[in-house]
């Protein structure tokens, strides 16, 4: 099982998500920022390198939101799910092939990774 970690960064009622390259499994399909869990970091340090990464952001790590497994047919994912915020910087397409900033209300015109069809689930009901 591969260790995932994502952020879930607020701005307003809006919060951030982002496109998948086209060449990446699950190309063009909308997820949370995030990544793998490296050997030998924390799931806050692992999400701190991965929005640097793919964002060019410094990120503080929050309380997690949930939790959840799925299994892909090329692989199985435990995602972590953090409240993050930015401290420094503006959200960069480094590594995505774009990001917005959504409400609730919207999470259904986007099409996300099965991975996180259940975490929307339950941002829909708590917000």
């Amino acid at each position: 099982m591969t260790e995932v970690v994502a952020a879930l960064i607020w701005q307003g009622d809006r919060f951030l998500i982002c496109q998948r390259p086209p060449h990446k499994a699950r190309g063009l399909l909308w997820e949370f920022v995030g990544g793998k869990v490296e050997p030998g970091e924390t799931k806050p340090q692992a999400l701190i390198r991965e929005c640097r990464e793919e964002l060019g952001i410094t990120i503080a790590v929050g309380e997690p939101f949930m939790e959840v497994t799925h299994t892909y047919p090329d692989l199985t994912v435990h995602l972590s799910l953090f409240h993050s915020s930015i401290v420094s910087g503006e959200p960069q397409l480094l590594e995505h092939a774009d990001l917005r900033w959504i409400t609730v209300n919207e999470i259904d015109q986007y099409p996300f990774c099965p991975a996180d069809v259940e975490i929307l689930h339950e941002l829909k009901l708590r917000f």
